[in-house]
């Protein structure tokens, strides 16, 4: 498969910023309309506005929940992903509850994830990890109650951590998950050939603000290919 031919139907455009304009983000969907990225990742109060702004195409309209930490009550994260749910999005990013996660509340964890996710079934469901602050005993423990929640995907990280993704975690995951989930790769993504390195590590999706930077290097590799045969 060449990657190069449809690198912008893995990325989710992403711009998470807490100072995000409403500029900002109409300037995100034009960049998504223009390179036809699969979707676009705003917080959830600019679903509405992007829901509007994106009626005339298919791109995919993605939201955050319990963003950045995670640590919210279950009735908080409820009442945000049916919100986001009406409001018009299509999938859900929900940040797990890392806290309870370290402190081995397994079963808080899981319960809370599944619960989420059966209010808001007919969307397509993200869990971000946080990977940076896991071991990998932890990293594979994730992996397991990813799966048993029902989740679609399993995210690295929220682009707020100290790190992002890792080549070495994308394996990891692909490698736990026998293609029972999906695995979206966040966080650091900036270059064409890290997205590259990723998807060719087993990342289903790509989210990253950098969009952009990584097709305009494609693009100007391509042209460099072409300007060589001439």
């Amino acid at each position: 498969m060449d990657l190069s031919l449809n690198i912008a139907k893995y990325i989710d455009h992403t711009n998470l910023k807490p100072f995000a304009s409403k500029d900002d983000i109409k300037k995100l969907c034009n960049e998504a309309i223009k390179y036809n990225f699969y979707g676009v990742c705003v917080n959830p109060y600019y679903v509405p506005f992007v829901k509007e702004y994106l009626k005339e195409s298919d791109i995919k309209i993605i939201t955050v929940i319990g963003f950045p930490l995670g640590a919210n009550k279950l009735k908080t994260k409820l009442i945000e992903a049916k919100n986001a749910q009406n409001d018009g999005a299509d999938e859900l990013d929900i940040v797990w509850n890392l806290s309870a996660f370290k402190s081995k509340e397994y079963n808080y964890v899981l319960d809370e994830l599944k619960t989420v996710i059966d209010y808001t079934k007919e969307l397509i469901h993200k869990v971000i990890v946080e990977t940076a602050y896991l071991t990998k005993e932890e990293k594979i423990k994730a992996v397991e109650i990813v799966i048993e929640s029902g989740a679609d995907f399993i995210k690295t990280s929220t682009g707020f951590a100290k790190e992002g993704a890792k080549i070495e975690d994308i394996k990891l995951f692909k490698k736990l998950a026998k293609d029972k989930i999906k695995i979206k790769a966040s966080g650091g993504i900036r270059t064409y050939q890290d997205a590259i390195a990723f998807i060719k590590a087993g990342a289903d999706r790509i989210g990253t603000s950098s969009s952009v930077n990584i097709i305009s290097q494609l693009n100007s590799q391509d042209a460099d290919k072409t300007q060589d045969k001439r």
